[in-house]
């Protein structure tokens, strides 16, 4: 289903609507957009009246992130606070089996049912999947990447720190000031270095470290599952507020490890079904460049006292001992090594979630929570399916449930020296 196209001309007098899924990260790719000359705005609105928009639109059988981001856009469409003659939207397509590829389409239909048809819609992706595709340079993608690996470290740290943290609100102040001060300095070439890279990232877990906390023990808990669900405050029914409103500490896997599996699936179609050498070599080389990002990441954590997400190459050897790296349609062999990792790293406590129906994230969470078992003795999972008629309070009952086994487990670990 084709719309109207955005053209060069529009970038000087619309207003591009971007949906909210990580609120940290998206921060910085909305002032990258910005840095290019295009005026975005992220969509922050929430509540049923969101999810009844989308509703509307969207059958309630089709993917839950699908209706909530269609229903963020066509709520805030009928708000009467943008000129809709002079409003874009913006969606993602991430290309592969997943129900995520046909959410533009989704869209255009919504618009055209709602008497918004004139509206342009622009994708997001890398597959070709779309006409209206923004146009994407090496600078903004490496930027893109910065973005994202700023943001997945301030998530981290700012989640081991919040649970102890003396003074109430420190931890989300030091992430606003940090957010602030790399925005500020994100249209400098100097940020894209490499040495740049490495100084703030020190910087920023050096800060988190001095911020005072309490050494007391708490449930740790990790959280995997489908990309949208797993960050979107709007998709989870703020899962991670809750979990501190439990007393738990929370470690969620970063948006940066999503592409790194997606570029090492690469990787693994070059040996599955072929490649030419220069296409593989290209392959290799971008593989290394990101891994060389994360790595900085990783050390500054580690360096300041901080729990860091497991070598790449271990996370691959995780997921390779449960399932086949073949299995890569929607967050695939990813998940299933994630949910190894967390319990390798004291976040044994595990929350998958996902969307009702979701087909392969069922059978990459639900399906393999088994085997991980298995293989983790350890690891106390749940799986949290949402859509919208599941009731929150079914869902925080499942996982208090959860949490209960997992206090009595901690109870144990804290008596067994005692009887040493």
């Amino acid at each position: 289903m084709s719309g109207p196209k955005f053209t060069e001309v529009m970038k000087k007098d619309y207003t591009i609507l971007i949906p909210d899924m990580t609120t940290i990260h998206f921060k910085f790719l909305a002032h990258i957009f910005r840095s290019y000359g295009y005026n975005v705005e992220i969509l922050y609105n929430q509540g049923q009246e969101v999810v009844d928009e989308g509703l509307k639109y969207v059958h309630n059988d089709t993917c839950y992130p699908a209706l909530l981001c269609i229903g963020q856009m066509m709520d805030a469409l009928h708000s009467g606070k943008y000129d809709v003659h002079k409003t874009a939207l913006l969606l993602s397509q991430t290309g592969g089996g997943c129900r995520a590829s046909n959410y533009v389409c989704l869209l255009r239909k919504a618009l055209d049912k709602a008497g918004f048809d004139f509206v342009p819609v622009l994708s997001l992706n890398f597959a070709g999947l779309d006409e209206n595709a923004v146009p994407f340079t090496i600078p903004m993608v490496i930027k893109a990447m910065m973005a994202v690996i700023y943001g997945d470290t301030l998530m981290l740290l700012r989640n081991q720190v919040i649970p102890y943290e003396i003074e109430k609100g420190a931890a989300d102040r030091l992430t606003e000031e940090w957010t602030a001060r790399l925005l500020s300095n994100f249209r400098s070439t100097q940020l894209l270095s490499r040495r740049t890279l490495r100084k703030n990232l020190n910087a920023i877990a050096a800060d988190f470290a001095k911020i005072p906390v309490r050494d007391e023990q708490r449930v740790k808990v990790g959280v995997v599952g489908e990309i949208y669900v797993k960050y979107a405050a709007l998709g989870n029914n703020n899962l991670e507020q809750f979990l501190y409103e439990q007393g738990c500490e929370t470690m969620v896997p970063g948006l940066y490890d999503f592409i790194m599996y997606t570029m090492q699936n690469s990787l693994e179609d070059d040996a599955l079904y072929g490649s030419s050498k220069w296409k593989h070599f290209l392959h290799v080389q971008i593989v290394k460049f990101l891994n060389g990002i994360r790595n900085e990441m990783r050390k500054a954590a580690m360096d300041h006292g901080f729990t860091a997400p497991s070598e790449f190459s271990h996370l691959l050897d995780l997921a390779a001992s449960v399932i086949g790296r073949g299995c890569k349609m929607g967050e695939g062999w990813l998940l299933s090594g994630e949910m190894m990792e967390l319990a390798e790293l004291g976040y044994a406590n595990i929350i998958t979630v996902q969307p009702f129906g979701c087909l392969p994230n069922h059978i990459v969470a639900k399906g393999m929570a088994r085997t991980v078992k298995e293989k983790c003795p350890q690891a106390n999972i749940v799986a949290i399916d949402y859509d919208p008629g599941a009731t929150r309070v079914n869902q925080e009952n499942r996982i208090k449930l959860m949490l209960s086994i997992a206090r009595e487990n901690l109870k144990q670990q804290e008596q067994e020296p005692a009887l040493v």
